[in-house]
Parts: C-alpha cells; structure tokens; sequence
C-alpha cells in the first residue's frame, strides 16, 4: 500500500533484493503504476529530494511524478525505467520551479502553534540522511541550472550524453555545468 508520497511503507515492502527493477529485463513488459510506485519509489523520492532540497516540496514531486507516470505509462516504451523516472523527475521539477518564479510563494510564519511539521517516515529518515544536512543545504544553494546536472550525474548516475537528452543542450554544456555546479558545491563547504 502506498503512503501519501507514493512511497510504500517501509515495513511493507519487500526486500530490497526480491524487489523487481524494469530495465527491460522482461522483454517488452511495461511495469503498471502501482508497481512503480512500489518498486520506484524511493528512487524518485531521493532524486526529488536531492533536486528541492526538502522533505515537503520532495512529497509534493514525488505526488506530481506519479501523476505523468500514470498519464505516461501508455507510451512508454521498455528500457532504462530509472532513466525515464528521473527525466519526469526533473521535468517536474524545472516546471515547479518556472511556476514558482512567475507566483512567488509567501513564507509561512515562523510561530511552532501555527506550523508543525510532520515526522519523517522510515523511507524518508533513510534517504534524508545519505547526505550530511550541510552537504543538501550547500547543494540546495547552488543555482538550479547547475544543481540539476549535479544532482542527474552524481546522485541519479546518468551519463554527461543522458543528461543532455533530458534537458536538451549539448553534451559541452552540461560538462561546464557539471563543473560550475560542483565547484559552487566546493566553495559552499569550504
């Protein structure tokens, strides 16, 4: 059964190594929604993480992804599923954050009786600590253009050729932005 981030429950699911992965093993069977929403889960849940930075607009992402994903499966066609789950991913999240440039958004008051934010779930803990808070704060500072390459190549593992087909600029630019991207990363933790 499925949280409200799309994200199975841990204690539900089943071991890591039982679980199924559709990178085209399965000839041409495409996965259903609710087995990438089961299997995929937590990966779209750590790239939307790494991408905004925090657990609430993550969920929110992650919500948003599920929704092409149900709309996209009719034309999917098999081979790298992570691939495809990270390009929406990303998609999602670049569209989010042109919207939010256009509508900025009005903080929320700072008053603990007003706001209290929910407590994590296992999946959630898990993935947040990978990265040490300072290293995601750092990585959230760096300017979106440099931090979605840096998210794609370091955390996802796309190739340099991967990540220029899903933001549509030449292999070139995505290496200068890889490089900025990271020195940005470097600068802010020195």
């Amino acid at each position: 059964m499925a949280t409200v981030t799309g994200v199975a429950d841990a204690s539900r699911r089943e071991p890591r190594r039982a679980r199924r992965r559709w990178h085209g093993r399965d000839g041409d069977r495409v996965p259903s929604w609710e087995e990438v929403a089961r299997d995929e889960g937590d990966f779209i849940y750590t790239v939307a993480y790494r991408l905004t930075g925090n657990r609430e607009d993550a969920q929110d992402l992650v919500q948003e992804v599920l929704v092409r994903v149900q709309r996209g499966l009719r034309t999917y066609r098999p081979g790298s599923l992570r691939g495809w789950l990270a390009r929406i991913t990303t998609n999602a999240f670049l569209d989010d954050a042109r919207r939010r440039s256009r509508r900025p958004v009005t903080a929320l008051p700072d008053d603990p009786d007003v706001v209290l934010p929910p407590g994590p779930d296992a999946a959630e803990a898990a993935d947040a600590e990978r990265l040490p808070d300072h290293v995601q704060a750092a990585l959230a500072d760096v300017p979106t253009e440099f931090r979605v390459p840096v998210v794609l190549a370091d955390v996802v593992g796309l190739s340099y050729a991967e990540i220029a087909e899903e933001l549509g600029v030449p292999v070139g630019t995505v290496r200068s932005r890889i490089h900025r991207g990271r020195l940005a990363l470097r600068e802010a933790l020195a």
